[in-house]
């Protein structure tokens, strides 16, 4: 069989509930390896937020982080660093304009540098993963250089407005998407970016085509990665909308819906 590239979410995906990866699941992603196949991860994490699956797994391939602002390679200084960032004038407008509208908190990354507001202790618990350089105060005047990402934490009944001015205003600059439960939180990146944009030149890099694409997802910003792949591949607990669009739909990702896509397409030993 001609290598496949197989793609990965993270969260909601390859990762249970608990936030690891099942025996199950690593042991056939290892399988598929042997057998000449790629393996990448793509995820809206930071890379200090997924390092430690990428290494978990082993893997040898570029991981796009970031819904694909930010693309590399961790072990291959041959591979071209690919990294996007939003206009920091634009990142005041968005900023500025959210002061009518009811928010818990906005967070701005550059890279491994996180931007709060707001001090909240939760959010510190997700955005401290990997130990990054934390700062607190009006992003506004804190930042100092474009961020690779742009967050607003929005009360539930002002996600639909914000997502409605976004859409409105700054339509040709950026492009945003809702994150999945707990958090009703809204992700800004630079206009025309997305988990495609960043797999299609991993897989040109690897010369594998389009069609030997196999993704797997489970949320809004997954819908992209989905459509693009020649085989999409929604999680059975993703959301409605990638299962419309999918051309499978597995089981969930506390039932290692990935081990059984790929054993039955792949044809691993079961």
């Amino acid at each position: 069989m001609k290598p496949h590239l197989i793609v990965l979410d993270l969260d909601g995906t390859l990762l249970t509930d608990e936030k690891v990866i099942s025996e199950k699941t690593a042991n056939t992603l290892k399988q598929a390896e042997e057998q000449g196949h790629q393996i990448m991860i793509a995820t809206g994490r930071p890379y200090r937020a997924s390092a430690m699956y990428y290494r978990q797994l082993g893997l040898k391939t570029p991981i796009v982080n970031f819904n694909g602002a930010f693309v590399h390679h961790p072990t291959d200084r041959s591979w071209k660093t690919i990294h996007e960032t939003i206009s920091l004038p634009v990142v005041k407008d968005v900023v500025d304009a959210m002061q009518d509208f009811r928010l818990q908190n906005i967070v701005a990354e550059v890279m491994d540098d996180v931007y709060l507001q707001y001090h909240d202790t939760k959010l510190l618990d997700i955005f401290g993963l990997g130990n990054p350089i934390i700062k607190e105060g009006d992003i506004r005047t804190m930042l100092e250089v474009d961020p690779t990402s742009l967050l607003i934490q929005a009360e539930p009944d002002s996600v639909d407005p914000i997502r409605r001015h976004l859409a409105e205003v700054h339509a040709e600059v950026i492009d945003h998407r809702n994150w999945g439960a707990p958090f009703d939180v809204i992700e800004i990146v630079r206009h025309g970016l997305n988990k495609a944009v960043g797999i299609s030149h991993v897989s040109k890099w690897l010369d594998i085509p389009r069609e030997r694409i196999i993704a797997f997802g489970d949320e809004d910003n997954d819908l992209e990665m989905i459509d693009f792949a020649g085989v999409g591949v929604a999680m059975g607990n993703g959301i409605d909308r990638l299962k419309s669009i999918a051309d499978e739909v597995t089981l969930t990702n506390n039932e290692d819906g990935i081990a059984e896509v790929l054993k039955e397409r792949l044809l691993l030993i079961k």
